[in-house]
């Protein structure tokens, strides 16, 4: 009897307790509830906010082009660019934008959304001007293309900021027909070297105007509805308002062997080739100042790390050959003459000579290799004879590491200077 009354006890007293413990937990729930309502709100308000900020900036970007001065008064403005569109040409004559620095840590990923461009009143190319495509059975596509990238002219990368504006940088308006190694490998180069030039520096904007070289005459896709022409070359100038610094590139529609240095101009000279007036906003006296020189130093790391550009080809004697020809030669077995600058020369710890030639180490583009053994051959240092100096080199081209490089044992082999054409 005594066992279960205890157990009746026990009983009650555990399901009393689990009464206490619920409505203990109760205000628990309700407390955990208004937290993360609050937080809710609070991430409601966070995104509003930046939307706003997000609006603010691009407003900022559309008064900053304006003031900078646009190429020419026909223009459409964007969220974050500036475009006048050819309409002989089906593509447009110029693109203008800017790069915040907010660039350095945007997050906006390509959305690949390709499409007109609605405010081009008489139409923009469109997917068929540069590709076809068919819809299998099997619910896949097959591919028709045309031979040409639809290449950006105001590159996507530059408005990862912005979700808005990097989408609108997929208007057809802003695609010109390039050859894919141009568009995938030297002119990627140049947005990412444009880009990095931000790195590292106090918050700065850059002011970019970019475009094909529309010209008479341009052949067109001929399979395309709309016969977009097929530009030879294209443009880019930039500007950098607290360096006072701009620099130009023309790069032609093609694959380039040759380092982005060959191709950096003054912004005036990308004005007499293309008829337009850039960065017209400034006063007339900075204008002209900024635009007459380039400091490549200034631009391109590969200047700046003491590199210098390859040798003219035509200005070479026949049968000499500069630092970019060379690769061509790489594993031919064929003796040659490569000529270029000496801008990085080193013994190595076992006594070998390196020289390089316009790009030093590790960046080499060209390498001359002297074996210890070798060097008494030579009647003077080469390492001291030939630093900062034009020289020529003859012997077979071999593939180090993917660096054509020349190893070299007489001093026959060797010459100061570059031979008169």
């Amino acid at each position: 009897m005594m066992r279960v009354l205890l157990q009746k006890a026990i009983g009650v007293t555990a399901l009393l307790l689990l009464a206490s413990l619920a409505l203990w937990a109760q205000p628990l729930e309700q407390e955990l509830q208004r937290i993360q309502s609050q937080l809710d709100q609070l991430e409601e308000q966070r995104q509003a906010l930046l939307l706003e900020l997000e609006d603010i900036k691009l407003r900022r970007v559309q008064r900053d082009l304006l003031a900078m001065g646009l190429p020419g008064e026909d223009y459409i403005m964007h969220s974050a660019m500036a475009l006048s569109y050819a309409e002989p040409f089906e593509q447009a004559r110029w693109v203008a934008h800017i790069i915040l620095p907010d660039v350095l840590e945007g997050t906006v990923g390509r959305t690949n959304d390709f499409r007109p461009d609605p405010k081009v009143a008489t139409g923009t190319a469109v997917e068929a001007d540069y590709f076809l495509k068919y819809l299998q059975a099997d619910s896949t596509y097959e591919y028709d293309g045309f031979g040409y990238d639809r290449g950006h002219l105001a590159p996507s990368a530059d408005f990862r900021w912005s979700e808005r504006a990097l989408s609108e940088s997929y208007f057809y308006s802003n695609m010109s027909p390039q050859v894919a190694a141009l568009n995938r490998e030297r002119w990627a180069e140049l947005e990412a070297v444009i880009r990095g030039y931000l790195n590292g520096k106090s918050p700065r904007q850059l002011y970019v105007v970019t475009g094909p070289v529309l010209e008479e005459g341009l052949a067109v896709i001929e399979r395309s509805v709309n016969k977009v022409a097929i530009p030879k070359r294209f443009f880019k100038v930039v500007y950098d308002p607290a360096d006072e610094n701009a620099i130009g590139f023309i790069l032609p529609n093609e694959k380039v062997d040759y380092p982005l240095a060959t191709f950096a101009v003054p912004v005036d000279q990308v004005e007499a080739i293309t008829g337009l007036d850039f960065f017209s906003g400034l006063e007339d006296e900075l204008e002209a100042k900024v635009e007459q020189k380039a400091d490549k130093a200034k631009w391109l790391p590969e200047i700046a790390e003491g590199g210098v550009e390859p040798l003219y080809p035509p200005a070479l004697p026949r049968n000499h050959f500069n630092t970019v020809q060379a690769k061509q030669y790489m594993g031919q077995n064929e003796e040659v003459t490569i000529c270029g600058t000496v801008v990085g020369t080193r013994y190595s710890r076992s006594g070998n000579l390196w020289i390089n030639l316009d790009k030093p180490f590790p960046n080499q583009v060209f390498s001359v290799f002297i074996r210890k053994k070798d060097l008494p051959n030579f009647p003077y240092d080469p390492k001291e004879v030939l630093s900062n100096e034009k020289a020529c080199f003859t012997g077979k081209v071999e593939n180090f590491s993917g660096t054509p490089t020349m190893n070299i044992e007489r001093e026959e082999q060797a010459f100061k200077g570059v031979p008169e054409k």
